[in-house]
């Protein structure tokens, strides 16, 4: 980590996080006893609830789990060696709604419980997002003072409890049963966190938008199309569509879509991750993009919708 840091130029918004990699071992079913078989860039998470019915009273955090005792250590590590160097990320993916209970029951047999016992997913999506909470605010209160507010795996920092809301699991199902099943866990992650960005990883999860867009505590919308598909600037609907709702956007695009993501959207609330191969090119796309950004606002809010 200090090798990269000390080899890498952050440009722009960009900033040095300390962060630890993510193989599954440092989630919150990890934390509550699944079994992680890791290799050296992910890992592979065995389920614990295999009974017919999802007995989630049964989950509770132990102070004594060696991974959760393992993921503090490794905080406070961070901690310490970004002092003075770079901002300490808070070291662990926990996990998102519908993925933990995932990770937990298998996706398969949570895809037939959605169909058969819709009350008891949602029973346990609200039970884990408690655990989920508990655990954040330990791994925030270890690293708020150092990074001054905090960041995550999502290289965003916020001077507040920040992360990024995700549900990968919910691309194998209806824009219905995400909006009954899983949106109030998600509702109740947003309340507790004081700045969010939802993390909408592949195009099965554009179905959920328009009820993600319709939560007033998310405030902004990474839009993710996936493996082997084309650049998010092909999905130009569902990017203009986060902006007319009054939510931030961010892309992950090549520095040669840069100027057409600025001439075709709004300039206001859009961030841009892209890279360069060396810092003088970085520094020439930097000037670049404060010529090309404007506001074209007329262009893309039609009347009666919310400016950002």
């Amino acid at each position: 980590m200090e090798h990269y840091l000390a080899h890498t130029w952050f440009g722009g918004e960009a900033f040095p996080s300390w962060q630890a990699g993510y193989p599954g071992h440092e989630s919150l079913p990890a934390f509550l006893g699944c079994r992680v078989d890791l290799d050296f860039d992910t890992g592979w998470v065995h389920p614990i609830l295999l009974d017919e019915a999802i007995e989630y009273k049964c989950l509770e955090l132990r102070e004594d789990n060696p991974r959760f005792r393992h993921a503090l250590r490794a905080q406070e590590h961070a901690v310490r060696e970004a002092r003075g160097k770079s901002i300490p990320a808070i070291v662990c993916a926990f996990g998102g709604s519908g993925d933990m209970l995932a990770w937990l029951r298998g996706s398969e047999r949570l895809l037939y419980d959605i169909m058969d016992r819709p009350d008891e997913v949602l029973a346990a999506e609200m039970h884990l997002m408690d655990l989920w909470i508990r655990v954040y605010d330990r791994f925030y209160e270890l690293v708020r003072e150092g990074a001054e507010g905090s960041t995550t795996w999502y290289p965003l920092w916020a001077p507040g409890r920040f992360y990024s809301p995700q549900n990968d699991f919910a691309y194998m199902i209806s824009p219905g049963q995400f909006r009954d099943i899983f949106l109030p866990g998600i509702e109740k992650q947003l309340a507790h966190l004081d700045y969010s960005i939802y993390h909408l990883d592949g195009v099965g999860n554009f179905n959920h938008l328009d009820s993600l867009l319709e939560l007033p505590g998310l405030n902004a919308v990474q839009v993710l199309p996936g493996a082997g598909k084309p650049s998010a600037l092909h999905y130009m609907p569902e990017l203009r569509k986060i902006q007319a709702a009054g939510k931030n956007l961010d892309i992950f695009i090549a520095p040669a879509e840069v100027e057409q993501a600025l001439r075709d959207l709004l300039a206001r609330g859009l961030f841009i991750h892209t890279w360069c191969a060396t810092e003088a090119e970085g520094r020439e796309l930097l000037k670049k993009a404060g010529q090309w950004s404007s506001d074209r606002a007329r262009l893309l809010v039609r009347p009666g919708e919310r400016l950002l």
